[in-house]
Order: C-alpha cells, then structure tokens, then sequence
C-alpha cells in the first residue's frame, strides 16, 4: 500500500468512526474503516491464514477504534479450549433436516460440544449468514449448498461438508473434509425385491426439474433398469407433499405403472395418501419405495419401504471429523471423506 492509499484509508477510518461511534459497531463497519471485505475482518479477529500481518494489524486497529466485539466475545466470553460447532442445514421445513440436526446436537453435546445452528434457505444474505457464523465457532458442518456460496465465506475454516456434489471446487481443498453417503448396495437390493415380487414397469418421481437430471434418480433407474424392470422418470419439479399429489395425480390419469419409486420418503408420503385418496391399494395395486428412512415413514399406514440412512452414523463420522481437524493439527488440513451406506428396509408399501 503506498503512503497515498494508506492516507486515504485513514481518512475513510476517521469518517466511518465518527459515524459509528453513537451506536454499535458492526462488521461492515470495520470493513468499511479498515478497507478490506467482510471475510478479512473474520480472519483478522479469528487469528486465521490468509491475510497479511500488516493488514490484520490494520483490521485490528479498526475494530479497537469502533469499539467491535464479535459474537459472544464481545460479552468478555474468554474460551481457553475449542467448544462451538456450526451447524448448516438447508431448510428446517424438509423433515430430513431437523432429523439429521437432532442427531448432530445429540452426539455433539455427549462429547461436550456446543451447537450453533443456522438454515440458509430462509437467509436474505447466505453468505452474510455464513461469514457471521464463522466468527463464533469453531468448525462448520452440515449441508452447504452450492460450492461458491460457502468456500469463500468459511476461508480458513475447518469444514466438513455433508452428502456433497460429486464434483466442485472444494474437492481436495485444505481443511475441507467430507461424509458421502452411498446408496448403491441398498439400491440394487431394493430393485431385486422389486423384481422378485413381478414389477415389470417402475416410475421413478424424481424431485428435480424437467430437463434436469441428479445423481441419485439416475442411480435409481439404473438399479431398475438392471433388474430388467423397464423405467421411466418423472420430474416432479419439487419434493414436498404437494409436488407428490400432483404428480401421482397424473399418473393416475395415465395408468400406474407397477412400482413408483420417490426421490425421497417426502414425495412418497405424499403419493400413498394422493392413492389411498384415490382408493388405490398399496402395495396390491402398485408397490411405493421411498428414499431416506425418515421416521415420518413408521407414521403412514402401510408402513413405508424406504432407503434408510442412519442419521446417528452420519452425525458420528461429521462431528468426529470437525472435532478431530480441532484436535488433531497434524492432519487438520488433508482432505479426508467418510462413507455411510443406506439400507434397504422393506416394510409395508412393498
């Protein structure tokens, strides 16, 4: 920075404190004061890579000026160990979301962890959201979207990224770890049931968009296409109960096909009631297979069949892999992935 850049900043700080001082300083304040973004503010006060010396002296300098005290140690909250988790998830409306945080907070609080927990779909600002939520913990896990909304925000952040993309820019990056969950064995059970049983044609309801395709209504109907059931897909364009009853409506008018198979146990909710509404039997006149092994699943009659994963499993590999970057520096930073299976759980709807 030369001695004109560095007078100008001055002289912007000068302003911006006589401006702030009335009330509570935020993180855009000091920004603002210090000449840098909302991220290098984060690191600065967090003691993380990625910035110069001089600059955190600068952002440092800011911040004492402005009076700015960060979450819970502006409260003169000293922690002498690592005790706080970030927990993301996408939307606490999807039930999968509230089954996968309870069992995240559970495991957390047994190994003596807090839980900081934020929902990004319901967020005006989601890297905002994330950037302040790096500032008061320790570790970030959870289900974070798309890779560019979070890998800037969470810079230097330990990650754990849970049931990623296949493919993104946080694959191999340093401190970004991940759990996969694989549902390819439970898949090719779930068709050979299927096929034992006589199905011949198969609906997959899938959640995506006309036009678009993912990874798991593709695995889907391959597994079916294997077990020489002959398949087709069906985009509902969403996966919630309402999606599920327009799109089992359809298939109605149409004629059903001898198994329907939902993206996940949401969607197939939704259908069994859109056919036992219909007077349609389950499974005698079509068998219904859902995804995910939610326990709203054992609330329906017939009892779902479904995918299940063990949310409990997964929140063990994240929360141990969080954990273990914090107390184990060594390794910290060397990308590591944990694999959790789903299990075919036949029940009632197939």
């Amino acid at each position: 920075m030369t001695a004109d850049q560095d007078g100008h900043v001055r002289d912007r700080a000068e302003t911006k404190v006589r401006r702030v001082r009335r009330s509570a300083a935020t993180i855009e304040d000091v920004a603002a004061a210090a000449g840098v973004s909302r991220q290098t503010v984060t690191r600065a006060m967090n003691d993380m890579e990625g910035i110069s010396a001089a600059t955190k002296a600068r952002v440092l300098a800011a911040a004492k000026e402005l009076n700015y005290r960060p979450s819970r140690f502006g409260r003169g909250l000293a922690r002498a160990t690592h005790d706080t988790l970030g927990l993301v998830v996408s939307d606490l409306a999807n039930p999968y979301y509230p089954e996968f945080a309870a069992a995240t907070v559970r495991y957390a609080g047994e190994l003596g962890w807090n839980v900081v927990l934020v929902d990004t779909v319901h967020a005006t600002d989601q890297e905002r959201l994330l950037v302040d939520l790096a500032s008061q913990v320790d570790a970030v896990l959870g289900y974070l979207g798309p890779t560019d909304l979070w890998l800037d925000a969470l810079a230097g952040m330990p990650v754990v990224t849970v049931d990623p993309a296949p493919s993104g820019r946080a694959s191999g990056v340093p401190g970004v770890h991940a759990v996969r969950l694989d549902p390819r064995a439970a898949l090719r059970e779930a068709a050979a049931h299927l096929a034992r049983l006589g199905t011949r044609t198969a609906v997959v309801l899938d959640a995506d968009h006309p036009g678009r395709s993912n990874e798991r209504s593709q695995q889907m109907e391959s597994s079916l296409r294997e077990e020489g059931i002959a398949v087709e897909v069906l985009r509902a364009g969403g996966q919630d109960v309402a999606t599920a009853r327009g799109a089992t409506l359809d298939l109605l008018r149409r004629g059903l096909p001898d198994a329907l198979f939902a993206w996940n146990d949401i969607l197939a909710v939704g259908a069994l009631a859109t056919l036992v509404e219909q007077g349609v039997s389950v499974p005698g006149d079509v068998r219904l297979v859902g995804f995910d092994g939610l326990s709203l699943g054992t609330f329906v009659t017939p009892q779902l069949t479904t995918l299940a994963v063990d949310m409990r499993e997964v929140a063990r590999q994240a929360v141990d892999l969080a954990v273990g970057t914090l107390t184990d520096s060594a390794g910290a930073a060397d990308p590591q992935v944990r694999w959790v299976e789903h299990v075919f759980t036949p029940r009632g709807t197939a």
